[in-house]
């Protein structure tokens, strides 16, 4: 992340394990930390914990990128790298921190979403006077998991916020083998 403004010039980088199961745990292992305390701390540590608030049963589902929480037009189709995709203009149905308005493309194939350019339908916080943020996906052993993001905000008092995330040495475990580590794991403890 990289801060430019009003407040200073800060930057910070921090390299995380994160531990998926589904449908709703999500944990953290900081490996390193670089830059701003300030960063680390109140940015990257709020960021965390949001996403675990994002997966959990409640959110789940006033979240979802389903009918019940968005309206969908077409916008369009591109033929991309990876074949064909349709392009759609999203809507939000509700104001929610976690919902946004934009563009999704979802895979022609298997009618996943590979990329999204929006804006939160709410700011996440009065000090943001407006947020842009571009996520891509990538498809990794049958499965579409983030690739990238990347966030611009702009502060209302002046000054521009760039945070980039890149997701990568994905693991992908079978439900059964995942259980059978975390007994071996809670049996040595």
């Amino acid at each position: 992340m990289q801060y430019h403004g009003f407040a200073g010039e800060y930057q910070a980088q921090m390299v995380v394990d994160a531990t998926y199961s589904a449908p709703s745990s999500k944990q953290f292992k900081v490996v390193s930390q670089t830059g701003s305390p300030f960063v680390i701390n109140h940015i990257f540590k709020r960021l965390m914990e949001s996403e675990k608030e994002f997966i959990s049963d409640a959110n789940r589902t006033q979240t979802a990128l389903n009918m019940q929480n968005y309206n969908f037009t077409m916008a369009g189709y591109d033929s991309g790298p990876n074949g064909g995709e349709y392009v759609l203009n999203i809507f939000p149905r509700k104001n929610n921190r976690f919902l946004y308005r934009g563009k999704i493309w979802v895979d022609a194939n298997d009618f996943a979403v590979v990329r999204i350019e929006a804006q939160p339908s709410e700011s996440p916080s009065f000090w943001i006077k407006k947020t842009e943020i571009e996520h891509k996906y990538q498809k990794v052993d049958g499965f579409w998991l983030p690739a990238w993001d990347h966030t611009v905000s702009e502060m209302r008092l002046g000054g521009q916020a760039n945070l980039s995330i890149e997701y990568r040495d994905y693991h992908i475990t079978k439900a059964a083998e995942f259980r059978g580590i975390e007994r071996a794991r809670a049996g040595s403890r």
